[in-house]
Order: C-alpha cells, then sequence, then structure tokens
C-alpha cells in the first residue's frame, strides 16, 4: 500500500513537503514516483526513483523546484516542493512498481500501484 500525505494550501513562492509511505513492499527493489492531476488536465509525471539508480528523474516542469528523496529505514519517500506556483494546484499521488530499475521508464508509464492523493492548492 502506499498512504500520501502532507497536502495543503500555501501562497505562491511557498514550500510544501509530501510524504509516501509504502507497506509491504522490498524496498530495495522498487522505483516510486509522483504524479499530478491538476483540473481539466491528464494526470502528469513529476518525479520518479529507483533504488537501483542513484540519480532520480525530473520533468522539466518541477526541475529545479522539487526535489524527490527516499528514507528506506522509514519506508518513506518525500516530494520536497519548493517556489510553489498557482499552476502547482493539483492533486498529488505517489506511485510504485516493484522490480524496476529505471526512474525514467516509470514516469513514462502507468506504474502497477498507486496511492490515494493529497490536495495541493497554491494562492497567487
Amino acid at each position: 500500500q502506499l498512504q500520501a500525505s502532507g497536502g495543503g494550501s500555501v501562497q505562491t513562492g511557498g514550500s510544501l513537503r509530501l510524504s509516501c509511505a509504502l507497506s509491504g513492499f522490498d524496498f530495495d527493489d522498487l522505483a516510486v514516483g509522483w504524479f499530478r492531476r491538476a483540473p481539466g488536465k491528464e494526470r502528469e509525471p513529476l518525479s520518479c526513483i529507483s533504488t537501483r539508480e542513484t540519480s532520480p528523474y525530473y520533468t522539466d516542469s518541477v526541475k529545479g523546484r522539487f526535489t524527490i528523496t527516499r528514507d528506506a529505514a522509514k519506508n518513506i519517500v518525500y516530494l520536497q516542493m519548493n517556489n510553489l506556483k498557482p499552476e502547482d494546484t493539483a492533486i498529488y499521488y505517489c506511485a510504485a512498481e516493484l522490480g524496476l530499475s529505471s526512474s525514467y521508464a516509470l514516469c513514462h508509464r502507468r506504474p502497477t500501484t498507486w496511492g490515494r492523493g493529497t490536495l495541493v492548492t497554491v494562492s497567487s
């Protein structure tokens, strides 16, 4: 299971840290990613990380503003979001796939397991 949390309301330029708690997974053989769906738009990948790679993958829309990290001891993957903009308003989801070594691949496919989303609202 995956459980996303940490959403909320902030003003433009603010920061939030999302958490994705994973249970029932082999954290050593896993790719985890963050995605979002804004009102009226399709689901968009943001950032993905694989335990078999040293560098995470970021899409251009969040590169330099968002940082994905993992805490293997706690089985949590975080998404630190800085310099938030109104266009970042969306429901944010974490998703995972066992045995996937490529963070890029996870961000460009539909992962097998999804958590419930958490709402992020950025006001101007």
